[in-house]
């Protein structure tokens, strides 16, 4: 039985960024699905947190990290943010002013570039990849069918 989009999000779940949509862009921290961690400190699901409005990026996509986009193979570098929709967050359940997270619908992942890779160009100097925000699906992928808000 698939999860629901009204399921509530809690630590173990995942961001799943499709990136054969980020363009061609290789970004290897974000090819597999990415678990989040829940910080409520109220609202468990089976004993694990519930995700919070601020705990949709994971950890380890809140640095820089390191991509690719051939033919420019040089990597450059660049930082996650996510722009969730409505259906990702309850409009009823809140802590701390914060709206619980939900798995809603797909919604965009935005890449944005802080340093451009590089295509080598011998003999002339390297050329900069010229797409400066890259934009893409993501989605959350829950196995809880427990807890959902109506």
């Amino acid at each position: 039985m698939p999860s629901s989009p009204n399921s509530v999000l809690v630590t173990g779940d995942m961001l799943q960024i499709t990136m054969p949509m980020m363009g061609t862009a290789i970004m290897p921290m974000a090819a597999a699905p990415v678990p989040l961690v829940g910080s409520s400190s109220k609202t468990l699901v089976g004993g694990k947190p519930a995700c919070l409005e601020g705990d949709e990026l994971p950890p380890p996509l809140q640095s820089s990290m390191p991509y690719m986009s051939p033919p420019f193979v040089t990597p450059g570098t660049g930082t996650f943010s996510l722009i969730l929709l409505p259906t990702n967050k309850s409009s009823m359940l809140k802590e701390s002013g914060k709206a619980v997270l939900l798995k809603g619908t797909v919604f965009q992942a935005k890449f944005q570039v802080a340093s451009p890779a590089m295509m080598p160009a011998p003999p002339g100097p390297p050329v900069p990849d010229p797409v400066m925000v890259k934009m893409g699906p993501a989605q959350f992928i829950t196995m809880n069918m427990s807890v959902e808000m109506m």
